[in-house]
């Protein structure tokens, strides 16, 4: 019953457009509509259970750096904006079936991606540990985690380096966690915070702003450091994409939105790598 009200919670918004209908259009889009789901619009999924990167605030209002820069790259395409909120699983299988032309949720590079869709490296990330605060249980490594119950949004990166852990744990001899998947990562605090978990596995930029808030103490970090990527079905849009990525790091916007919020930029240049 508390799993179900909490994911009622989290994810009341969940699938509702976000749109900009106001957007002006004084230019003439660089992205041809037969590219897009909707004629001079860039729909873009992202599940906003990650902060600072995407989030929902107390008005009910998207925000976050990836929703800022999602945003601003569709102004520069000449482009009406629509942000799709959506869990993450959801995320590739509507990518196919043509419900969004582009994926914009911090989803990390991996091979088997590269060969689903186009994808265009642009950030860097690694992943932490949370625990709670004060770090009760003195947790300084991995090894640390032997024993415990640890939380995860289900189906992505983090998941697989979950498990990733739980296999080096036992191949040591070292007691094995459990791990308990959830359908987005603001259930797996919520979990953490009543006490059902041990430790939480989110993204390097959402740990620390749950420390810098003082909800929770991340106690390992740095982990598996991978680029995150958008990912498109069009390779003529992933390709425009690109193109405004570039724009935006000769001109500075780009750097500059990044170290607003902490952030590493993707060390290459913005290339679209797909089948």
């Amino acid at each position: 019953m508390l799993r179900r009200l909490l994911i009622g919670a989290a994810l009341a918004a969940a699938a509702m457009p976000v749109s900009m209908s106001s957007w002006a259009q004084t230019c003439a889009p660089r992205v041809p509509d037969a590219e897009l789901v909707k004629p001079r619009t860039l729909t873009l999924s992202t599940n906003p259970t990650l902060p600072p990167m995407q989030f929902v605030d107390a008005q009910g209002t998207l925000r976050g750096m990836r929703v800022e820069l999602g945003t601003e790259i569709a102004r520069r395409l000449c482009l009406t904006p629509e942000h799709i909120r959506v869990e993450f699983a959801a995320m590739i299988p509507g990518l196919a079936a043509r419900r969004w032309d582009m994926i914009n949720t911090g989803m990390f590079y991996t091979e088997e991606r590269a060969k689903l869709m186009q994808l265009v490296r642009y950030e860097e990330q690694a992943i932490s540990v949370s625990v709670p605060r004060g770090n009760p249980k003195g947790i300084a490594g991995i090894a640390d985690l032997a024993g415990l119950t640890v939380g995860v949004e289900q189906g992505g990166f983090e998941f697989r380096r979950t498990q990733d852990i739980a296999k080096e744990l036992e191949s040591k001899g070292l007691k094995p966690i459990t791990i308990r998947p959830f359908d987005n990562f603001a259930v797996s605090f919520q979990a953490l915070r009543v006490g059902q978990l041990d430790a939480a596995i989110s993204i390097d930029s959402t740990a620390k702003e749950y420390d810098d808030r003082g909800e929770f103490t991340r106690a390992v970090s740095g982990l598996y450091g991978t680029p995150i990527n958008f990912g498109f079905r069009s390779k003529v849009l992933a390709q425009a994409v690109a193109q405004v990525l570039t724009e935006m790091k000769n001109d500075g916007s780009f750097p500059a939105l990044l170290d607003k919020y902490g952030v590493k930029p993707f060390d290459g240049p913005f290339e679209v790598v797909g089948p």
